[in-house]
């Protein structure tokens, strides 16, 4: 009996120091994913993308090396929709993160992401990525919606926009065109605390950055997610010593040179742990460029329109993703969506998807691969609760207009749709709505699918605090 119970007692030392085994290697050959995610910049703000003067070499570096989506959308031309969208990788009016009065949260919101929905973080936190939150939020300043609350270890950053709780005696232009950072009395904080108020957002992006390179840099002994969400360009404009006025785009490319350090110091910190070969980089942004600031907001390039509006120039994106060995170096112009990064980190780091709800993203990972067609073939535009337009193949069909610049929004449902095809005309100036009659019954047809499966949630961004 003794012998019996020796050899049992050994066989489970075996069969647990194998499982412990599997799991260690399984673990380290799950891929490390960083998303650098911007607020408010333009499709034409980086050298990649076409502008002239900005000077971006991190990034266009990435683009060489990686890929280059030109054809990649957002969830909602406004900042907390979007972001609902790209965590949880569903359209934010599955989600409550809508609405058609308070287009975004603020400070006196007392809703946020619902505890129900499941972010990327919760996702990979399932298979054992340590996971972190950095930078702009905007998803629920209480601590209920906070990251930490939502599948994130640790959180280290301002919860919503740059621009909000403004002190009281100073005009919106005065603070806009001065940009003191006494002017705004926004948070700064890590994890559940306030740590500084109001936060030094002239050195925001280097201290968001060295967060982000120490995590890297502690990061060795499981996979790691990382959500770094830049509370720039978005006006108030800010930039560090080392970057004010170099650029030749004045302020606002001050601010987005930095940022390319930044992505750089990123990179450099990958390298030098030896894990770029096992790590994906994705880098985007929210929305279009803040049009009604001029010269302080950015460019949409070719594209028309910008933030607030679901014309291309407020839903279209600069996007990069990179990963030496893993994603295969080509000019992506099919269409790909901040909706889709949760399918498609899920599949590469081996995690199901949840059966119990409805996506809207899809897997791109054969895409990164190298294979030339992307699963996504239509786009839903949503504008608040409404069905602005809706994209399929190379067609675009609107079905409201809008104020270009998007603010103030002067939203009108269209008498007779507007056709336009992306392929030949980004800028969307040219209606072929009666040239195409098929094309429109056939997207007609889709929305009717679309909307008679449609559940809209709740709205979370009405909700005031103190308010019943």
């Amino acid at each position: 009996m003794k012998r019996s119970a020796f050899f049992l007692q050994a066989f489970l030392l075996f069969f647990s120091f194998q499982l412990f085994s599997q799991t260690q290697k399984a673990q380290k050959d799950q891929p490390n994913f960083i998303i650098i995610f911007t607020d408010d910049q333009g499709y034409g703000d980086l050298g990649t993308f076409g502008h002239p003067t900005i000077k971006t070499p991190n990034i266009d570096q990435m683009a060489v090396e990686g890929q280059k989506w030109t054809s990649f959308y957002v969830a909602a031309n406004v900042c907390t929709p979007s972001r609902a969208g790209l965590l949880t990788g569903r359209l934010p009016v599955r989600t409550g993160m809508y609405s058609n009065k308070r287009r975004v949260l603020f400070p006196d919101s007392d809703g946020g992401l619902p505890a129900s929905e499941i972010t990327i973080a919760k996702q990979l936190k399932s298979v054992g990525y340590a996971t972190a939150a950095i930078g702009k939020w905007h998803l629920g300043h209480l601590p209920q919606y906070l990251p930490t609350s939502h599948g994130f270890d640790s959180y280290f950053g301002i919860p919503y926009s740059n621009d909000m709780d403004r002190v009281n005696d100073v005009t919106a232009k005065e603070a806009f065109q001065n940009s003191k950072i006494e002017h705004f009395n926004v948070p700064l904080m890590r994890n559940t605390e306030i740590v500084e108020r109001p936060a030094d957002q002239n050195t925001i992006t280097k201290r968001y950055t060295e967060e982000a390179v120490d995590i890297i840099k502690n990061s060795k002994d499981k996979p790691f997610f990382i959500y770094l969400a830049h509370s720039l360009p978005h006006v108030p404009l800010f930039a560090s010593g080392d970057f004010l006025g170099k650029s030749e785009r004045g302020l606002y490319g001050d601010v987005i040179e930095e940022i390319d350090w930044s992505v750089g110091e990123i990179l450099k910190a990958l390298k030098e742990q030896g894990l770029e070969q096992n790590t994906y980089v994705i880098f985007t942004t929210d929305n279009g460029p803040w049009l009604s600031y001029n010269e302080q907001g950015g460019s949409a390039g070719l594209l028309f329109g910008g933030k607030g509006t679901s014309y291309e120039g407020g839903v279209r994106v600069p996007t990069v993703i990179w990963g030496p060995g893993n994603v295969k170096p080509t000019v992506v112009s099919k269409m790909g969506s901040t909706l889709d990064l949760l399918p498609t980190l899920s599949a590469l780091a081996g995690v199901k998807m949840p059966q119990d709800r409805i996506y809207d993203g899809f897997d791109l990972s054969p895409v990164l691969k190298g294979e030339d067609l992307s699963p996504r073939e239509e786009m839903f535009y949503y504008h608040g609760n409404r069905l602005f337009a809706v994209r399929k193949g190379n067609f675009k069909l609107h079905f409201y207009s809008n104020n270009p610049i998007g603010y103030p929004e002067k939203l009108q449902e269209l008498e007779k749709p507007k056709l336009y095809n992306l392929a030949h005309d980004p800028s969307e100036r040219y209606d072929l709505i009666d040239q195409h009659p098929e094309v429109v019954a056939e997207i007609e047809a889709l929305v009717k699918i679309h909307q008679s499966l449609m559940v809209f949630g709740e709205t979370q961004l009405e909700k005031r605090i103190g308010e019943k």
